[in-house]
């Protein structure tokens, strides 16, 4: 089933952010929101999300959705182990072996097991994200909305972090909305990737990924050839 945004109106007072834009979001993929800062994209997720509800428009298939979520701050509770962190989102929702279970099994995949009695003042930024990614996976969700969870991280983490999160997605398919203002993550990650620009906010162009995530490269030729065209449409 897809979701749709249809007929979206969003103002904050005299400024229109969003008039009547229209998007697309197919399930089980990863959908990027490409745009300048100031263009609306975390107001378009607050708006997914439910948490924001003062606009206009019609959310088509969103209606009885769990969403998860990785922000750019890891957001972890200090005072909390990471294993005691990612079991805090888990316990109305699941037996204590389950939880278990479920905690180890994504922190595996992360190749955080070994720190699960740390607390997040004694890991790396890398690590804390981490956990955020693990905890979005663990939790039951069927839309995870990532608000620039890469943004301000030096290049070779952040490579290592795209890299946890593809193998993650791979294993254990959502229907993931991903807003970013870096081209390159967007190649790296979407499926499809809508560019956002203008006064009020509109598509200015979409384009479609096939290749699978893990053999991307960007400095092949169609990834060029895509972002040059991107470029000179906005």
């Amino acid at each position: 089933m897809a979701l749709y945004i249809r007929g979206l109106n969003k103002a904050y007072g005299n400024l229109n952010i969003f008039e009547n834009f229209n998007l697309h979001i197919k399930e089980n993929k990863i959908t990027c929101i490409l745009g300048p800062s100031g263009c609306g994209k975390t107001t378009l997720l607050n708006i997914i999300s439910g948490t924001l509800k003062d606009y206009k428009g019609e959310l088509i298939g969103f209606d009885k959705k769990e969403f998860s979520y990785i922000f750019q701050e890891t957001r972890l509770l200090e005072w909390m182990t990471i294993w005691k962190n990612i079991e805090f989102v888990l316990k109305r929702i699941y037996s204590k072996k389950t939880r278990e279970e479920i905690i180890e099994k994504y922190l595996n995949m992360v190749n955080l097991y070994q720190f699960k009695s740390y607390y997040p003042r004694q890991l790396s930024g890398g690590m804390k994200q981490r956990v955020s990614i693990a905890r979005a996976f663990a939790y039951p969700s069927d839309i995870l909305l990532m608000d620039e969870p890469f943004i301000g991280i030096d290049l070779k983490l952040k490579s290592n972090l795209i890299e946890n999160f593809i193998n993650l997605w791979n294993k254990d398919l959502r229907t993931v909305i991903f807003v970013t203002h870096n081209i390159d993550e967007a190649f790296l990650l979407g499926d499809e990737i809508y560019i956002l620009g203008g006064y009020p906010t509109k598509v200015e162009n979409k384009i479609t990924i096939k290749e699978d995530k893990i053999k991307r490269n960007l400095q092949k030729d169609n990834i060029i050839n895509l972002k040059k065209e991107i470029l000179d449409k906005t």
